[in-house]
């Protein structure tokens, strides 16, 4: 799609009841934060809204979180929440732009052109006095929808080993630095500490507002910059599952220079069978 991949609370809500739009809440959250997205989803919600459940929706044949299913599995799941692929979907959450940067990362790795990110997520709708949506959530109907995939949009293991070792492309983690350091312990148990060798690191909250929003092309470009990526080439995302990976592409996006994501990320890449590890700085 031409234009910017994000959407004010302002421009979806003249929007709604759009025959041709869906909206989407892929909320979702680490077990330490206490919290669930399909719960608040179905609390609270924009008018209309389905859920896209970041961890159902994924490839079962793997111990790994939320890996992405199949082209034919996702279209299935797709088609249960009535999302056509002549659709302009619109995705939130309810951190600000965090998982529905996942979710829209899946959506076009799956081979959908019309996706946007709520700028600012819930956080924003509910600034900007817009109503919501409280009480039962009744299903879509569901709708019939092909398996496609854009497989430049992701890397595996070994195209990250390849790129990490040959530099056709920037690895960049979207981790915490302290996390990327090796100074502060992963949230998922078992993984080593620290970061693949010859890695960069930008924080995917550099990016952001205090308010959740994506920060302007020009502040984006230049904490870019400063993390020592040039976006004029390739790039691979990574993290900690894939998650926050995806707001450094969204962010690239905007940028008009797409990203790929490594799916994998750190819960493959720091397990046992992982790749090289490295702390500090190196």
């Amino acid at each position: 799609m031409t234009g910017s991949p994000l959407i004010t609370a302002e421009a979806l809500h003249a929007r709604l009841g759009a025959p041709d739009l869906r909206v989407v809440d892929a909320s979702w959250f680490l077990p330490a934060e206490g919290r669930s997205g399909r719960a608040e989803f179905e609390a609270e919600r924009l008018p209309g809204a389905v859920f896209f459940d970041i961890d159902a929706i994924s490839d079962p044949a793997t111990d790994l979180p939320h890996m992405l299913p199949t082209p034919e599995a996702f279209a299935s799941a797709a088609g249960a929440l009535d999302l056509p692929r002549e659709a302009e979907i619109v995705v939130y959450d309810s951190f600000g732009v965090r998982s529905a940067a996942r979710a829209w990362w899946t959506l076009r790795t799956m081979g959908y052109l019309r996706v946007r990110v709520l700028d600012g997520g819930l956080r924003a709708w509910r600034a900007a006095g817009l109503p919501l949506e409280t009480g039962l959530h009744r299903a879509p109907p569901a709708v019939g929808v092909s398996p496609q995939t854009q497989p430049e949009r992701v890397r595996s293991q070994s195209e990250v080993a390849s790129a990490l070792e040959t530099g056709s492309a920037q690895v960049v983690d979207a981790r915490s630095a302290p996390r990327f350091r090796g100074e502060a312990p992963e949230p998922r148990p078992g993984l080593r500490s620290g970061h693949m060798p010859g890695a960069l690191n930008l924080p995917f909250d550099r990016l952001l507002t205090a308010e959740g929003r994506m920060k302007s092309p020009e502040e984006i470009a230049a904490a870019f910059e400063a993390a020592g990526v040039d976006p004029t080439r390739p790039v691979i995302a990574t993290c900690g599952s894939g998650v926050t990976a995806s707001v450094l592409a969204l962010a690239l996006e905007i940028l008009g220079a797409p990203a790929a994501v490594y799916d994998g990320s750190w819960a493959e890449w720091g397990g046992t069978s992982g790749g090289d590890v490295v702390t500090g700085d190196a």
